[in-house]
């Protein structure tokens, strides 16, 4: 539960001692000495007739011990956003609203903050993750919208960027929330450069959908990911599929077709309670 804490050699806080794997990087002065003590009398008469004997302590490899260091993780919350289509720049202006309410609040937390928007051929990040309004303002100013809705490649570059975080040392858990009504029109391999895309792929719904559906199983095994999918289909054409898609994911399901900014802040807050992380 809660952001979990992230254990390391480097930074935090000093809660043991251990033996080095590797290169020492903080060296455990208290936990050293400790270990020599036994051995300075010893250590003292061999040194005897020898240039090491002026030394006031004797340290040998087999005493050194290093930090371990604790600190808390933050959480990064990464906005996946359909920008393609006629409700684009409503809804990218509900998820860039949403994004620096968020951030508003991150600073005490350690919450970071992502926006990967996706149109066109493929998905790309448009707000790596960050803690800093004034980088996200400066980002958000001008955003991409209309063409193509490459949704398997956006759930995919948004769980590289995550992994990446994590690995950073900084991020423990990681939410996804996709903004999106769960249509997909533009294959992975188009996306990737791997082929052009020709009207039969566009249309190839079946194909499309399963692609997309493997995809999301692949966040289910993802340690600390999460994930939120905010409806924004017309229920009077509704596919369903948005809904498949959190069950894919093994994450969870909210209908908001009109999404505004304080309704996505709150459904990202909401989400980041349920996943224990407030």
């Amino acid at each position: 539960g809660g952001r979990g804490l992230i254990f390391s050699n480097e930074r935090g806080r000093y809660i043991k001692a251990m033996m080095p794997k590797g290169k020492v990087r903080r060296l455990a002065v208290d936990a050293t000495m400790r270990a020599s003590a036994p051995f300075q009398a010893a250590r003292r008469i061999r040194a005897k007739g020898t240039p090491k004997e002026v030394r006031k302590v004797f340290i040998e490899n087999s005493d050194v011990r290093v930090k371990r260091m604790v600190r808390k993780a933050g959480a990064l919350v990464i906005f996946v956003v359909d920008a393609s289509g006629s409700m684009a720049l409503n809804r990218m202006n509900a998820a860039k609203g949403a994004a620096m309410n968020l951030l508003a609040e991150a600073y005490q937390s350690r919450d970071q903050i992502c926006l990967i928007p996706f149109q066109g051929d493929a998905a790309e990040v448009l707000l790596p993750p960050t803690r800093s309004i004034a980088m996200a303002k400066k980002r958000l100013e001008t955003m991409p919208c209309g063409g193509g809705s490459p949704l398997a490649h956006a759930i995919q570059v948004a769980m590289r960027t995550g992994l990446n975080a994590q690995r950073s040392g900084d991020v423990g858990k990681v939410v996804i929330v996709a903004i999106t009504d769960g249509r997909a029109n533009v294959p992975l391999a188009v996306s990737l450069g791997e082929e052009e895309l020709t009207p039969e792929l566009q249309k190839d719904k079946v194909q499309l959908k399963e692609e997309l559906l493997a995809t999301a199983r692949q966040l289910r095994g993802l340690f600390g990911f999460n994930m939120v999918v905010l409806d924004t289909e017309n229920k009077f054409v509704s596919t369903g599929v948005a809904k498949e898609l959190a069950e894919a994911a093994g994450g969870r399901y909210h209908y908001i077709p009109k999404a505004d900014e304080a309704s996505l802040a709150g459904v990202a807050r909401d989400a980041m309670q349920s996943f224990g992380l407030k």
